[in-house]
């Protein structure tokens, strides 16, 4: 919403009856200057020269806005009428000032004109209406005009954004039919058009349809590089589910459709606009820019950070990794309630059991069943509690949640002490939520036993997922598991990391929550969305930090769209994002980016 709209809803102000000489008290704000030159040429320059030219662009006859140049005197302006001490406040010495004049209502005892000697109880009673409620309206006219800034997106970056995600959504990048190349050229010739040399671009990957982008934004050299990391494949997603095509880049009812308008091509076009913009203004930011946009995160057998960490280490390597696929803000019914940032994730790892018979003929079962001790073994794990455990992250978001949700503040207060409370434990664990962040967490998803209705089942198997806290190996949990099921005759055997077969997977240093990263943060939060707490958390998903992260580069999920809490429909039918959150996020990435490189 521009300046002007905002006023004339918050204040409600009649349009201007056109008259000279109407009797009114105006609203007059002062928004922006300029020197005799500029104004002779009609071009304002300068500090203010963007939001002056919005306001003069969103003007209109149909408004009926009084946009206009005064010339201010080193003399006292009095020339609309108004009482001495309102012109005073105008002054401003050999200056052509942009001002906004709105009637805010009528009154009868005062006069447009210049008023004759005698009219001196008129304007006593005007001096004291005019006393009375100017402060007022000028405070909050300038916060109002404050927060409109803070939000407004420029209509070239609005235009740039909208064209790169919607160009992103249509090109179908699943890992059954779609092509992550040809996402990646498309891009890559963006970052051409922007001026980007060749030797800052690069196109690399394991096969033709899974090739990466790599982009370097060349900086001064005052720090080790920062890694940008988004990955531009999608989960699969099927017309009949949907209620519009999933891979055409539909806007309905303050909304864009589409996959990946949640996970995560939105992240990837708020990370290209930003190097885009960055580029056009000539920014040298305090360090290299790297960004890698990466193929299969969400299935396949090419991980694009596996590959290029273990191919091309020196095209990547940074001090830390910024990683947009993760970290939001969450929202109740559109107003955003705290960001979070996810400073850590759980590692993810799949673990197969298997039982293995003889088998037999079904009409004379024997107690030996593969099926039965399989499904025991299960059972057990299914009454097991791996132990409580915080780490650096996770205790900093308890103790910032305990903050603002005062309902279960005293038990996230209570595991925070030595010894934790472990009553309260239990009692936060209810909450599916909280039980992950607070154990790792092992649950069987699959099912597989027997090759004939009639025949003892010679096999049976089960596939356990787990998501391990920070620090544990794998193979650590792979023998806690055949402790659980307590069974020789149940094999436990570590399957690797998730779909995408990426076994690169290992336990990695708690990174610690930078202040060259968190600082900034929290600045660029504060001008955006005044109030809202910033609160370090880790992942309970799984994310291409688990690569960063392993290879020593510190990583953390930070995003600017604010998304209710029931309306996460990443990997869902009918993913969506609403616009005015898609755009803020832009410009939240903008500033956060430009504000963590010119340290």
């Amino acid at each position: 919403m521009g300046c002007s709209s905002l006023i004339r809803r918050c204040f409600r102000l009649v349009p201007d009856a056109g008259s000279d000489r109407q009797a009114g008290i105006f609203l007059e704000t002062r928004i922006g200057q300029s020197t005799l030159a500029e104004k002779k040429h009609g071009t304002p320059i300068g500090r203010d020269a963007a939001r002056m030219n919005a306001v003069l662009a969103e003007s209109s006859s149909r408004l009926r806005h009084r946009i206009f140049w005064r010339y201010t005197q080193p003399v006292q302006d009095n020339s609309w009428g108004l009482p001495s001490f309102w012109s005073r406040k105008r002054r401003s010495e050999g200056k052509y000032h942009l001002w906004y004049c709105r009637r805010a209502f009528p009154i009868s005892t005062m006069r447009r004109a210049r008023r004759p000697p005698d009219s001196r109880r008129d304007a006593d009673a005007t001096r004291s209406f005019c006393l009375k409620y100017r402060n007022w309206f000028l405070v909050v006219t300038f916060l109002l005009l404050a927060v409109a800034s803070q939000s407004q997106i420029d209509d070239a970056t609005r235009k740039l954004s909208h064209d790169i995600f919607k160009q992103l959504i249509e090109i179908n990048t699943t890992d059954s039919v779609g092509n992550v190349t040809t996402a990646s050229e498309a891009m890559a010739q963006r970052f051409r058009d922007a001026g980007f040399p060749e030797s800052d671009l690069h196109i690399l990957g394991p096969n033709d349809r899974k090739k990466n982008l790599v982009v370097r934004l060349p900086g001064s050299g005052k720090h080790k590089p920062v890694l940008l990391l988004g990955h531009l494949d999608v989960v699969e997603a099927r017309r009949e589910d949907w209620t519009t095509d999933p891979f055409q880049f539909v806007e309905k009812d303050g909304y864009y459709y589409g996959r990946g308008t949640q996970d995560m091509k939105d992240g990837d076009t708020a990370m290209i606009t930003a190097l885009i913009r960055f580029k056009k203004e000539g920014y040298v930011p305090d360090r290299d820019v790297i960004l890698a946009l990466t193929a299969d995160e969400e299935g396949g057998t090419s991980n694009g950070v596996d590959w290029l960490i273990r191919n091309h280490r020196e095209l990547i390597d940074a001090e830390f990794v910024l990683n947009h696929d993760g970290g939001e803000i969450i929202a109740e019914q559109g107003k955003p309630q705290f960001m979070r940032v996810e400073a850590s994730e759980k590692l993810y790892s799949d673990y197969q059991l298997t039982v293995t018979n003889a088998g037999g003929h079904s009409s004379r079962p024997v107690p030996d069943n593969a099926i039965y001790h399989l499904a025991e073994g299960l059972v057990r794990l299914e009454r097991y509690q791996f132990p409580f455990e915080l780490n650096a992250v996770t205790r900093a978001y308890y103790e910032r949640m305990a903050k603002i949700t005062p309902e279960r503040a005293a038990d996230m207060r209570t595991i925070l002490k030595q010894p934790p409370d472990m009553a309260a434990v239990a009692r936060l664990s209810q909450d599916p939520l909280d039980n992950s962040l607070l154990h790792t967490t092992c649950v069987a998803t699959r099912l597989n036993g027997g090759h004939a209705n009639n025949a003892l089942p010679q096999i049976a198997q089960a596939n356990v997922n787990c998501r391990i806290m920070p620090g544990h190996p794998p193979e650590e949990i792979r023998q806690e598991l055949e402790k659980v099921v307590a069974d020789p005759k149940i094999s436990v055997k570590d399957m690797g990391g998730a779909a995408g077969g990426a076994t690169n997977r290992s336990a990695y240093a708690q990174p610690a929550l930078r202040l060259d990263v968190f600082q900034p943060l929290e600045k660029v939060v504060e001008g955006m969305w005044p109030g809202l707490p910033v609160l370090p958390a880790m992942a309970t998903g799984a994310t291409d930090g688990v690569f960063t992260n392993a290879a020593g580069m510190p990583t953390y999920c930070i995003s600017g769209e604010a998304i209710d809490r029931d309306d996460m429909r990443s990997h869902g039918k009918d993913e969506r994002i609403k616009t005015d959150s898609f755009y803020r996020a832009v410009e939240f990435y903008y500033r956060y980016l430009k504000a963590v490189t010119s340290q």
